[in-house]
């Protein structure tokens, strides 16, 4: 379980353009289910699952996973933390250009310092799963957008977290691939891997595959279905 307590991010703290973009939020996410944070632009929810994430640590409040305290870990702790419990897939999908797809896959691996060979198997199995073994060795920037979402989920996926973080991964998607998305986050589920979104996708947010939407104004939670608060 990863659980929030009254947790802030702010910026420019003390300054007269300090910026709350989370504001006293409690949160408790249940692992194995899919969570979506839902609300307009500006109201928080790519700042929450940067703290979720722990892509960036809360001005004030409490991060823990498991009962464990995060927020208060040293970088190098933190790091490990991240890099063996989530997985990441933005928006843009942040592929590196000129790179091909595999190697793309394997960036998030190298720092376990595993053999080449074995982060190769790895990412080709992650890859394979999503259907796009094939473009391995195509250049990522070549891919269509389906593609460099699926590369960009294998990526996510390639040191099998316990938690998959998205935001907003249907924003420039059609119809048709926001039903393969919505596939593809129905097997991990089955998997009984952790998923939250931030969406304002009413595609994403009513789907039969979400058990919880929160939705966020200003920086706090409005509406948390399932006891939002501990």
């Amino acid at each position: 379980m990863i659980e929030l307590v009254q947790v802030s991010k702010l910026y420019n703290e003390g300054q007269p353009n300090e910026l709350a973009a989370v504001r006293d939020v409690s949160l408790h996410i249940e692992e194995g289910r899919v969570t979506v944070l839902e609300g307009p632009s500006g109201s928080g929810k790519t700042t929450l699952l940067t703290l979720i994430g722990c892509l960036a640590r809360p001005t004030q409040g409490r991060v823990l996973l498991g009962g464990r305290l995060l927020s208060g870990l040293p970088e190098p702790h933190l790091a490990r933390v991240r890099r063996q419990t989530f997985g990441f897939a933005f928006q843009r999908f942040n592929l590196v250009p000129g790179l091909s797809a595999l190697h793309n896959v394997m960036l998030p691996a190298y720092p376990l310092g595993l053999p080449h060979a074995q982060l190769v198997a790895r990412a080709r199995e992650v890859m394979a799963s999503l259907g796009i073994a094939h473009h391995e060795s195509t250049r990522v920037e070549l891919l269509s957008g389906g593609e460099m979402q699926r590369t960009a989920i294998a990526r996510a996926l390639v040191n099998d977290p316990a938690v998959l973080i998205a935001d907003e991964p249907t924003a420039n998607l059609d119809a048709a691939l926001v039903l393969q998305f919505l596939a593809i986050m129905a097997t991990l589920k089955a998997r009984g891997k952790t998923v939250i979104m931030s969406s304002h996708d009413p595609r994403i947010t009513r789907a039969a595959l979400v058990d919880r939407v929160v939705t966020l104004a200003d920086g706090r939670v409005v509406g948390a279905p399932d006891g939002g608060a501990p």
